[in-house]
């Protein structure tokens, strides 16, 4: 009987760097849905009516509770770290839209995402990447279950995706109010989140 040879599957991780290139190359053209998040390149979740007008009116929302002097992107790039550049689907980072054109924004003083299909990797990987790089407050536009879910507090663990998560996580449904850490001063109705 012959012998077959057995490969490994390997796969292989990419930084920050080598997939900007690529992108610089053109192997990824504007609105293809891919990330970077731990190195790791990953297809976004489709976008239906409901998921992008929660984009839509979360931005919104936020803009208005944060003000002018901060700038409420929607599907951004944001260079975390050496192998991730997720693009959430809102983040709001402090300035200008000009204060970003030279490098997209390494922090964020709050990242959401929307979720439906995704929800699983939003809550795991995506969770875990954003609570390593420290970003204080990530909220969950859960439109399975139509609840927010805010995480906060990040700390290491060892046995998350990317050794660290949320250490706090809180569930509104849409009857609550939530205040951004970055603007405590506000209440935004968690309805007013959703399609």
């Amino acid at each position: 009987m012959p012998v077959m040879a057995i490969y490994e599957r390997k796969t292989r991780r990419w930084s920050r760097i080598e997939y900007e290139r690529l992108i610089d190359l053109g192997v990824f053209q504007p609105g293809d849905p891919i990330e970077l998040i731990g190195g790791e390149l990953v297809v976004a979740e489709p976008q239906g009516a409901p998921h992008y007008t929660a984009i839509r009116k979360t931005a919104r929302v936020l803009e208005r509770a944060f003000g002018p002097s901060w700038e409420v992107r929607t599907q951004g790039p944001m260079g975390l770290d050496e192998e991730s550049e997720p693009e959430p689907d809102v983040a709001v980072v402090p300035g200008e839209p000009e204060d970003y054109r030279s490098a997209h924004p390494s922090r964020a003083d709050l990242v959401v995402e929307v979720s439906e299909s995704s929800l699983a990797f939003d809550r795991g990987h995506k969770g875990s990447v954003y609570a390593r790089a420290g970003i204080l407050d990530y909220w969950i536009v859960n439109l399975v279950d139509r609840v927010l879910e805010v995480y906060r507090e990040p700390a290491p663990d060892a046995a998350a995706p990317f050794g660290a998560r949320y250490a706090r996580r809180e569930v509104l449904d849409p009857s609550r109010q939530v205040s951004p850490l970055a603007a405590p001063h506000t209440r935004i109705q968690v309805r007013d989140l959703f399609a």
